[in-house]
């Protein structure tokens, strides 16, 4: 009979229920958040355009302000500025990139000023004509909403980390409807980790928020429509808009960070550069007022194919500009909806050229594509197309295009338009993570199954010389009284004595020594090394005899990442390939 194994397919752990009930907690509350901060745009658009109290949606483009529409984003900008310099600097930027720097570089902990001023600035600039979209703005404030619940309790930076996400995949699903996507976006681009511990909370806070939704806007999709099935030779189709689509992410995320350094060679101080950055705005939305605010009705026009090709390049092109100066000086927005358009006008203005299907699926797949390439997340942006619209067929062709413009732009840019951000404050982020290969093997695979011992009843003296003298083979050996461990003695251990006379079992009190156990993992092991200091400890059958069966030092640890670096590196060719026929007998 074989010998029960143990380990586990997940870590468990019985404090996952309470944090789930937590970010239950959360979704609500930022739920709640993404109502207000919808709420809020409208109050400051109806302010700054229409000159009334009122939180109803009005479109920016429907103003009367004739020229001096210029002057309202400006005034929005010194706004913003203000807000910046003697509020919080942290609301500067797009949202996301200072989520995802919070989580790896400050714990998870971020301040009340942030769950305040953020969405307030991001409303001002919004409602100020900005064309941004509320979801990176929602992500930051859903994520501080997360990160102060997470503060009142008792619990880890990876726990804190988790209620953080929570709060902010919940209030992109609060703004757009997408659980799904919203939980595929923590997976891809905030969580760095695909565990249960973080899964589930998550998970249960982007559905909390999805129920509640119907409560605070319109339960239907979005953007709803139905195109037709599509044919074989739209495969083709959806390569080619695959690379056009990682072609203008590459060409978004070049401009913006020019933009941005171009900022910074300006003899201002950077609280003046969102009023520049509204200068440039106004003027474009003088000439195409539609590239003013949010846009949800644009992308929805240009997914329905409603707009001529001209007024497209032109709305695009007011888009794009306004958008680049905008968020290159610093002012306080999100990048989702902005992209959305983008990729659905080169979408509309491709349909008629690309075979295999209506002209309707193409500025979705486009959309979807343009997002997967530029925020290096195709399965987010697939499924939130998806949810977007509820168009079924055109799933496939959504992920034929985002898998291509993936692959584009993580073979032609270093790193993302969110990364980027990140990077030029001097934090490198890594994004591609796997399974540990320390916790795909035991401790009893890489030990040392021979150990050398020190035995209790042997005098210091005599150990000195027989295993610290010139023939020293470890720094350190197991002691063991009747076969059982009871501690691990190196030199400074031995001279700590005092004098020589004296055996071994008296330098020990009554303390359980340090140990590992077979069917332990050595991620667990090479943790319980570094956090005690150690460079060995020895390997016991079972905690409560303690009988010796090994020794794991940090050298056997990494033995299990040769058998890693054979699979990355390693090529074999099992069988070869012949073009001559086979004989037959």
């Amino acid at each position: 009979m074989t010998q029960y194994d143990s380990r586990r397919d997940f870590s468990g752990d019985a404090r996952l229920l309470p944090i789930a009930a937590i970010a239950a907690v959360i979704g609500v509350l930022s739920t709640g958040t993404a109502w207000l901060l919808l709420r809020a745009i409208n109050l400051f658009t109806n302010l700054f355009f229409f000159q009334s109290l009122s939180t109803a949606f009005h479109s920016p483009a429907a103003h009367t302000l004739g020229a001096w529409v210029i002057a309202v984003p400006v005034i929005g900008g010194l706004a913003i500025g203000l807000i910046a310099r003697y509020g919080s600097e942290q609301i500067r930027g797009h949202g996301i990139p200072e989520a995802i720097e919070a989580i790896l570089f400050n714990r998870s902990a971020m301040s009340p000023k942030v769950a305040v001023l953020k969405p307030l600035a991001s409303a001002v600039a919004i409602g100020s004509g900005g064309p941004f979209g509320a979801e990176g703005p929602i992500i930051m404030t859903g994520g501080a909403v997360g990160s102060l619940i997470a503060q009142h309790f008792h619990v880890s930076g990876a726990e804190r980390k988790t209620l953080l996400v929570a709060g902010a995949v919940a209030g992109m699903t609060a703004i757009f409807g997408t659980p799904i996507a919203a939980l595929l976006l923590a997976v891809e681009l905030l969580l760095f980790e695909l565990r249960p511990r973080s899964l589930l909370p998550v998970a249960i806070a982007c559905a909390v928020a999805g129920f509640l939704r119907p409560l605070i806007m319109d339960a239907a999709p979005l953007f709803p429509q139905q195109s037709l099935p599509l044919q074989p030779v739209a495969l083709l189709s959806c390569v080619v808009a695959g690379v056009l689509c990682g072609a203008l992410a590459w060409l978004l995320s070049t401009a913006l960070y020019r933009v941005e350094d171009g900022f910074h060679k300006l003899p201002l101080h950077w609280m003046w550069w969102p009023a520049l950055g509204g200068l440039a705005i106004g003027i474009g939305g003088y000439f195409q007022p539609r590239a003013l605010g949010v846009g949800y009705d644009v992308i929805g026009d240009l997914l329905q194919n409603h707009l001529a090709a001209a007024v497209v390049v032109s709305l695009l092109l007011a888009k794009a500009v306004i958008w680049l100066i905008a968020l290159g000086s610093g002012t306080s927005g999100g990048v989702l909806a902005p992209l959305l358009m983008l990729g659905a006008g080169l979408g509309a203005l491709l349909a008629p050229y690309l075979p295999g299907g209506s002209p309707a699926v193409w500025p979705l797949v486009c959309m979807a594509a343009t997002l997967g390439g530029m925020m290096r997340a195709p399965i987010m942006a697939t499924v939130f197309a998806y949810e977007l619209t509820h168009d079924a067929n055109a799933l496939l062709p959504v992920l034929a295009a985002s898998a291509v413009a993936y692959g584009f732009t993580v073979i032609t840019m270093h790193r993302s338009i969110l990364t980027e951000k990140i990077a030029r404050r001097g934090r490198h982020i890594y994004r591609e993570y796997g399974i540990d290969p320390l916790e795909r093997h035991s401790v009893g695979e890489v030990m040392s199954a021979t150990p050398e011992a020190i035995d209790a009843g042997a005098l210091v003296a005599d150990v000195l010389q027989s295993h610290f003298g010139a023939t020293q083979r470890h720094r350190a050996y197991p002691v063991t009284q009747d076969g059982a461990v009871i501690g691990m003695l190196d030199r400074a251990g031995l001279e700590a004595a005092g004098h020589t006379a004296v055996h071994v079992r008296e330098l020990y009190g009554v303390n359980a020594p340090i140990v590992a156990l077979r069917g332990e993992t050595c991620r667990t092991v090479a943790i319980r090394l570094a956090v005690h200091g150690l460079e060995r400890i020895p390997v016991v059958a079972d905690a409560a005899g303690r009988q010796l069966v090994g020794v794991v030092s940090r050298s056997d640890l990494i033995k299990s990442t040769l058998i890693l670096h054979d699979e990355e590196n390693t090529r074999h060719r099992f069988r070869r390939l012949s073009l001559r026929n086979a004989r037959t007998d």
